[in-house]
């Protein structure tokens, strides 16, 4: 099991991306084709990385999709885990009669 909160994609975009390069939220949202609001949202932690922004990222980034789709995977197992169902039973093999 995972010990440690995974980091936000958007978190990884703000800190590694977009203030080394010097942009602002609004610049960074125009180069990737989106609004303010939805890239505020998602660097500020308050929504999750979709599969489009993940390719719109990439696109400006150079870098896989898959590779930012990892890291929303990772921490939604991870919060998923915080809060694992107690009402699961294990499958058996039915015996035939």
């Amino acid at each position: 099991m995972i010990k440690r909160k995974p980091t936000h994609p958007g978190e990884i975009l703000l800190e590694d991306v977009i203030k080394p390069l010097g942009l602002t939220i609004t610049e960074a949202a125009q180069k990737l084709g989106v609004s303010r609001k939805t890239l505020s949202e998602l660097v500020n932690q308050k929504s999750s990385l979709s599969p489009e922004m993940a390719l719109r990222i990439s696109e400006a980034t150079h870098t896989s999709p898959e590779s930012w789709l990892s890291m929303q995977a990772k921490l939604d197992l991870w919060n998923a885990l915080q809060k694992k169902p107690e009402n699961v039973s294990e499958f058996h093999h039915q015996q035939a009669v």
